[in-house]
C-alpha cells in the first residue's frame, strides 16, 4: 500500500500523507503506475459528469481541466520537453541533453502542448456521447501500462526518474496489468490499439531521443491517452 501511495504522489497532485520511503520503495512504485491511471480517470470522469449537466462541450472542458489539474500538467510538461528536444536538437546528442535539461518551453513544445490539449478536448466531446464515464478510468490505466514496458526495453537516457524506476521493474506487474487491460478489451476492443502503440512510441524514442526518461514516459502517456480516445471514437 505504501508504494501505491508513493506512485500516486509521483504521478498526481492528490493531497496524500507524507511517507517514510527508501530508494527501493521509490523504484518499486513503477509497478503501481496503472493504478494511478484509474484514480486519474475517475476524477476526470467526475469533472466531465458535472459539466455534462450543463452541456456536452462544458463536460469535455470540465473533464480536460480535471485531467490537467489532477496530474499537475506533469505529462504535458514531458510532452513539451520531448517536442523541443526532437525539434531543436537535429540529432545532436549534446544539444538534445541541453534542451531536455532546460526548464523553459520552446516553440516546438508550446505547439505540441497546445495541439494535445485541443485534441483531448475535441476527442472527449465525441467520446462522452458514446461511452460510460467510468471507462475513462480504463483509458488512463491502459495508457500507464506503457511505462512498464518502456522502462524494461529502453536504455535510460540519463540519471533520473526513469533510471530509478528500472531497478524496481518486475515482469509480474507487467503481466497482471496487461491481463487486466485485455479483459477491458472484451468490453471495448478498440483499446487493443495500445498493443502496437506502446512499442511504436518506444521505437520512436530510441531512434530520435536515444532512450527513456521521465519526459519520455510523460509524453508517451499523454499521446496514448489521446490515441486511445481516438481509437474508441473511430470504432463507434
Amino acid at each position: 500500500m505504501k508504494r501505491l501511495v508513493l506512485a500516486m504522489q509521483l504521478m498526481t497532485r492528490l493531497p496524500l500523507p507524507a511517507l517514510n520511503v527508501d530508494e527501493h520503495d521509490f523504484a518499486a512504485a513503477i509497478r503501481w503506475l496503472p493504478a494511478t491511471g484509474m484514480a486519474v480517470g475517475l476524477i476526470v470522469a467526475g469533472g466531465a459528469g458535472l459539466g455534462m449537466r450543463i452541456d456536452p462541450w462544458v463536460g469535455a472542458l470540465s473533464g480536460l481541466v480535471a485531467w490537467v489539474a489532477v496530474t499537475g500538467a506533469l505529462h504535458l510538461d514531458g510532452l513539451g520537453d520531448i517536442a523541443d528536444a526532437a525539434g531543436a536538437a537535429h540529432g545532436d546528442r549534446t544539444r538534445l541533453s541541453a534542451v531536455l535539461a532546460d526548464p523553459h518551453i520552446g516553440s516546438f513544445g508550446a505547439v505540441a502542448i497546445g495541439l494535445q490539449l485541443l485534441a483531448k478536448l475535441v476527442l472527449l466531446r465525441s467520446w462522452l456521447e458514446s461511452f460510460p464515464l467510468w471507462m475513462l478510468a480504463v483509458v488512463a490505466m491502459v495508457a500507464r501500462i506503457g511505462p512498464l514496458f518502456w522502462t524494461r526495453w529502453l536504455p535510460p537516457l540519463h540519471e533520473g526518474l526513469a533510471s530509478r524506476f528500472r531497478a524496481g521493474w518486475r515482469p509480474e506487474p507487467c503481466v497482471l496489468w496487461s491481463m487486466l487491460a485485455l479483459v477491458a478489451c472484451l468490453r471495448e476492443p478498440a483499446l487493443l490499439a495500445a498493443i502496437p502503440l506502446i512499442p511504436l512510441w518506444g521505437l520512436w524514442l530510441r531512434s530520435r531521443i536515444g532512450g527513456i526518461s521521465g519526459d519520455g514516459h510523460g509524453a508517451g502517456i499523454e499521446l496514448l491517452e489521446s490515441a486511445l480516445l481516438l481509437a474508441m471514437v473511430s470504432a463507434r
